[in-house]
């Protein structure tokens, strides 16, 4: 704490919302989203990999891989770095598929569509299992996240406008 004594959170002159404010030295600690780098794997026979999460949140559900970016590496570098942490393949990362909010997480997810370009699956404690599924053949009802949920469904309509996602499970309430 360096000698200071205290916080709060309160009306800052220019500012719009409260924040959390310094009561020694008026700093002003800016409390912002988080960036989560991701990828949906796509391989050679063009099935979608994704991971069985180790962790909560979403543990024992399917989700991308990915995870936070470090402060030392470009979004695309983290997320080959991510994916091959929890996947044990290396990636080629190509278009952004989209950029999705977890407001509840205060995190902003970044999906590219990715080529598997060599490795060998395995799993870990991040990653239960690892596994490629035929567009058709998409996990829906056992979806982590609402980013994946939509990240996947966005990927599907620009690689396979001939399939359709399920009913949105988070319009209707369903998981977070």
């Amino acid at each position: 704490r360096d000698g200071h004594t205290g916080h709060e959170t309160g009306v800052v002159t220019g500012e719009e919302r409260d924040r959390l404010v310094c009561t020694d030295c008026g700093h002003i600690a800016y409390v912002n989203p988080r960036l989560v780098v991701t990828t949906i794997p796509i391989t050679d026979d063009g099935h979608v990999l994704l991971i069985r999460r180790g962790f909560e949140p979403g543990r024992g559900l399917w989700a991308q891989p990915g995870g936070f970016l470090e402060v030392d590496e470009t979004v695309t570098e983290g997320a080959i770095r991510e994916t091959l942490e929890e996947t044990g393949l290396h990636v080629a990362p190509g278009e952004i598929v989209g950029l999705y909010a977890r407001l509840e997480a205060a995190v902003i997810v970044l999906a590219y569509e990715a080529r598997v370009v060599g490795g060998e699956a395995r799993t870990g404690p991040e990653a239960l299992d690892v596994r490629a599924f035929p567009p058709d053949e998409i996990p829906w009802p056992e979806i982590a996240f609402r980013t994946t949920w939509y990240a996947l469904a966005d990927w599907l309509a620009r690689r396979r406008p001939d399939l359709a996602p399920p009913v949105n499970p988070w319009r209707t309430g369903g998981p977070g």
